[in-house]
Formats: structure tokens, C-alpha cells, sequence
């Protein structure tokens, strides 16, 4: 399989921490403030395989507080790039009573007319705040007792068909990443456990919205 590597990098002025790759608009500049970024670390990225050369594998995977419910859900997107993905996972948070949406570093937030036509009022239901260093508010998260879970295919991830949210009341974070680079790995180093999307044909992964639905869904059990 053909990879690259990319990197996650921290911005010295206003502190977005987000991952770039070959070809970024604004190089190792950070993309909100301009300001210089310093190199957190560097992965290799795992490129999609070529359509003419199949590859068979399983994969991937407010504050306006609302009504409190037995299971308390909430949602983390972590440089997801698409403003429509957003608004379809904001939509689909609502359907399955999620309380709560993290959007953290490049992740628009329903204040983008692209992501409020997509979830089509959903960011009224379902509360949101914006933080620029995801690893830096799950550190506080997971102190503060929440179950913090990430949807991510790798080798020690667990098949997202064998998650089963506890009975009782407990707090709970669904973390996903960028469509491109996946998950941060010093988020994944804090979560208390990874899950992936049993894939049946060729292809690596699902959308990032659909993705999210499906765990959403088979949290509910």
C-alpha cells in the first residue's frame, strides 16, 4: 500500500494544533492566524490504494446543557475539513441523542452557512464549542471520568460490532478524526479504547459522517 508521511503541528501564537500535509494552502504557516507553527511529531499517512490495484482489508471507524439522559454521549471531530460532514454528523448526533458536539482545531463550526445547511437545525439540539487543541481537552475530559473512545483503524482497534455502552449513567466521548490523516495519535494514546468499521469490499473507509452513524447506532445498545 503506497503511504506518505504527514505531520501535527502547533501554532506558537494561537495555539490550533492540526495536521499537515503535502500541498497545504499555507505551508507550515498556521491556517487561522498565519502565525509560525513548531512540529509536534510525524506519522506515516497511509494513502487510499490505486481503484486499478484492489486491496482487501477490514477498517476504519453543547454548551447549552440538554436534558439529562441515563447515557450521556458526546461527540469530538478533530480536523474534519469538510463543512458538510459536520452538518450530516450534527444531524445524525440529534437522531441518536447525542447531548453534546467538541469541534476541535479546523473543524467549521455551525457559524459556516455550509454546515447549518446540512444539519438543517441540528446545532440547536445538540449543544457545541470549539476548542483549538483536542489532546489538550481530552486530557481534562478523561480526568474529569468521561469513557473516552476513538473511531480508528489500527492494528490494536477492536470491531466497533463488540462496543456496548454500559447501562447505567456514563459519560462518553466518540472521538473522530481528519478524513485524510486519521485520528491524532497522542488522541488515540488517551483513549480507553479504539474501534473500527469492519470493511467488506475494497475500499479503506467510510465517509466520516457515515462512519459516525454507524457507531452511533450500535452505541445505543
Amino acid at each position: 500500500m503506497p503511504t506518505k508521511t504527514y505531520e501535527i503541528r502547533l501554532c506558537n501564537s494561537c495555539g490550533l494544533r492540526y495536521p499537515l500535509t503535502d500541498g497545504h494552502n499555507f505551508g507550515t504557516r498556521c491556517p487561522i492566524c498565519m502565525g509560525n507553527t513548531r512540529l509536534i511529531l510525524s506519522r506515516e499517512l497511509i494513502v487510499e490504494p490505486n481503484p486499478d490495484r484492489p486491496l482487501k482489508s477490514p477498517n476504519l471507524l453543547k454548551a447549552k446543557q440538554a436534558p439529562k439522559k441515563m447515557k450521556e454521549l458526546t461527540v469530538l471531530l478533530d480536523n474534519i475539513r469538510s463543512a458538510w460532514n459536520v452538518g450530516s454528523i450534527l444531524r445524525s448526533a440529534d437522531g441518536f441523542g447525542f447531548q453534546h458536539a467538541y469541534l476541535c482545531g479546523i473543524t467549521p463550526t455551525p457559524e459556516n452557512e455550509a454546515v447549518t445547511k446540512t444539519s438543517l437545525g441540528a446545532e440547536d439540539s445538540v449543544s457545541w464549542s470549539y476548542h483549538k487543541d483536542a489532546v489538550r481537552l481530552i486530557s481534562r475530559l478523561k480526568k474529569e471520568g468521561w469513557k473516552i473512545w476513538a473511531l480508528e483503524e489500527i492494528e490494536q482497534a477492536k470491531s466497533i460490532e463488540l462496543a456496548s455502552h454500559p447501562k447505567t449513567a456514563q459519560q462518553t466521548v466518540l472521538l473522530l478524526g481528519s478524513e485524510i490523516t486519521g485520528v491524532d495519535p497522542e488522541l488515540l494514546d488517551l483513549a480507553h479504547e479504539i474501534f473500527y468499521i469492519p470493511m467488506r469490499g475494497d475500499k479503506k473507509s467510510f465517509n466520516v459522517a457515515m462512519a459516525f452513524s454507524i457507531a452511533a447506532y450500535l452505541m445505543q445498545k
